[in-house]
């Protein structure tokens, strides 16, 4: 019964969202789509002075030859658990600088690749990837139907899994 409260709750969230939203957006597209993208814009407001990557392809290619593990944020703009979440991660210091050891992409999309969502398309979902390029399915988060899953609350469990992220590949290259 809770979940079905939690979910009617979040679809009229996302009701309420996306109607605010096509207002707004009129007015945006032709200006938005018209200038070339900064790349600080890349973070989306998750660490403005990281450096983001801008494609799955890149972010992969950076973690290949760099031999820096690659961090992947799935987030949806209208959705207020990855507001939540990205508030929390963008103002956490230690987090902030840990960060800078990654290769980052934060993606509003999902991707083709199927690794990506190994146990489903939610958000926020967070996964480590190493150089290998083998997606670390033993970093995960607390929640055993969203194995990927954060929630503000979870910012201590995602720093140490930062220092995972980071660990291992010290050990294992």
């Amino acid at each position: 019964a809770m979940e079905k409260s939690y979910m009617s709750l979040f679809l009229m969230l996302v009701a309420i969202s996306c109607a605010l939203a096509k207002d707004a957006g009129k007015k945006e597209t032709k200006e938005t789509t018209a200038k070339p993208k900064l790349p600080q814009t890349l973070s989306r407001g998750w660490g403005d002075q990281l450096i983001w990557t801008q494609t799955y392809e890149e972010a992969l290619f950076r973690a290949k030859h760099s031999n820096k593990p690659l961090m992947i944020i799935h987030h949806l703009e209208d959705c207020p658990h990855s507001q939540a979440l990205k508030k929390v991660f963008a103002e956490h210091k230690d987090i902030q600088k840990l960060a800078e050891k990654f290769i980052l992409l934060n993606l509003v999309y999902e991707t083709t690749d199927k690794n990506l969502s190994p146990d489903g398309q939610y958000v926020p979902r967070i996964l480590f990837i190493d150089p290998s390029l083998t997606v670390r399915a033993d970093i995960t988060g607390r929640y055993s139907n969203r194995l990927y899953a954060y929630e503000p609350s979870d910012i201590s469990l995602l720093y140490s899994n930062m220092q995972k992220a980071m660990k291992l590949l010290k050990t294992e290259l």
